[in-house]
């Protein structure tokens, strides 16, 4: 079965645009003195270098080589149609011109044999900034083991009272310290004939407050 053929409008677009462009470099280059088969092959040098250009733009990615001589061949293919609308005299075309057009060979070759033969360094290449990573999803963990509420108490219920401590083991008082108080103590009762008094200890032990008492604690 035939295959139905329908006209695609950029195709379209695209042939006419070439062709007015080819047609405008034609008319340049003769104009500049270059007639016959080399007024023609001026466009189709032009069209190659920036086809070429494209291709090693989208084969090895954005680099300064392609992007340079692509915008070379752009340049001299939009020179050339604004050229013919007027803005020189093709009649009597000025010295730059002829120079630019009598150059152009040499120039494409040079830019051709670069864009097939040169490989693409990682200086060359134009730096592309890396799109921004996705946050990484938090790790699942386990609730730790959290202890039950106590249960609230009942109206008229009193609060449990805390266990007393005994001041004797609040603070830790090293066994040889009570050997030297109960020492200080008895002498204290020799001397005085009555029991010496927290204050009194606290001073001959040159000890804190909390320490005499549980000092006192375990002497009685």
């Amino acid at each position: 079965m035939i295959r139905s053929m329908r006209p695609d409008a950029v195709l379209i677009q695209a042939v006419i645009a070439g062709a007015l462009s080819f047609a405008h470099l034609h008319d340049l280059a003769a104009a500049a003195g270059q007639s016959g088969w080399k007024a023609w092959a001026y466009p189709i040098s032009v069209d190659l270098l920036l086809v070429a250009a494209w291709r090693r733009l989208r084969s090895d990615g954005p680099s300064r080589l392609a992007w340079c001589w692509f915008l070379i061949a752009l340049v001299a293919s939009l020179g050339a149609n604004v050229a013919t609308a007027g803005f020189l005299d093709l009649a009597h075309p000025p010295a730059w011109l002829r120079f630019g057009v009598a150059g152009w060979p040499a120039l494409a070759f040079l830019g051709g044999t670069l864009l097939a033969h040169s490989p693409t360094t990682a200086g060359d290449r134009v730096p592309v900034l890396p799109a921004p990573a996705a946050p990484a999803p938090a790790p699942e963990t386990e609730p730790a083991d959290v202890p039950a509420p106590a249960a609230p108490l009942a109206a008229g219920e009193d609060t449990p009272a805390l266990p007393a401590v005994d001041p004797a083991l609040a603070v830790p008082v090293p066994a040889a310290l009570v050997a030297h108080a109960r020492k200080v103590a008895d002498d204290h009762r020799a001397r005085t004939g009555s029991a010496i008094d927290t204050d009194t200890l606290r001073a001959r032990l040159g000890v804190p407050a909390p320490m005499a008492d549980a000092i006192a604690a375990q002497l009685t």
